[in-house]
């Protein structure tokens, strides 16, 4: 068994990863799945599965979703284009067809986010979610990656999260109350704006 209690954040996030997969793989099996199982099956001590998970209800609402994201190799597999704007048009089609087949278990996996950080039971540095959206963003601009000063890009990078993923479509539904047409077209709007800002030069 393995405990990361000091491991780096790259690590940590590779554990909850591995324990999100373990947790998939058991429920693909068809049977009630325990913590400590999941633990098992990731390699993990049941301590370590604890810190990331507070219960397996947690687990099971996430594993479904880690597995439906796209992965960044197969979703510019192929004949894919270099322009950044369009390969980022990509990746924002890509998370809203599984934002939408999975609404109810991304809403129940944010709210359960959101009640952690009101408990403080993440902070002892272990991430409360998975980072998917930015091995699609980084995925996106790598062809461009020559256009933009390095620190421009990681603002860029940062700045499409806030708009691509499970928040945004709070946004978009909840607050703004705004159908889909107009939430695809607000959000392209902001992807060419930012992407043409960060290329400018310094």
């Amino acid at each position: 068994m393995l405990d990361d209690a000091t491991g780096r954040p790259n690590q940590k996030s590779r554990t909850r990863k591995d324990l999100l997969a373990a947790a998939a793989r058991l429920m693909k099996q068809g049977n009630k799945i325990t913590l400590e199982e999941v633990a098992e099956e990731a390699m993990v001590s049941r301590s370590t599965a604890y810190r990331y998970f507070p219960s397996v209800e947690a687990l099971i609402v996430e594993a479904p979703i880690d597995d439906a994201v796209p992965d960044p190799q197969q979703l510019f597999s192929g004949s894919s284009p270099d322009d950044p704007i369009e390969r980022l048009q990509i990746v924002d089609t890509a998370l809203h067809d599984m934002i939408s087949a999975n609404e109810p278990a991304l809403r129940m996996m944010l709210s359960q986010s959101i009640q952690n950080g009101v408990n403080d039971e993440r902070g002892n540095g272990f991430p409360a979610r998975q980072n998917r959206r930015t091995a699609l963003i980084e995925a996106a601009l790598e062809p461009a990656r020559d256009r933009f000063q390095p620190a421009a890009l990681r603002s860029l990078t940062k700045a499409l999260a806030l708009i691509l993923g499970t928040e945004s479509m709070i946004v978009f539904n909840d607050v703004l109350q705004v159908d889909d047409a107009e939430a695809r077209d607000v959000r392209r709007w902001a992807i060419r704006a930012l992407v043409e800002a960060a290329a400018k030069p310094d």
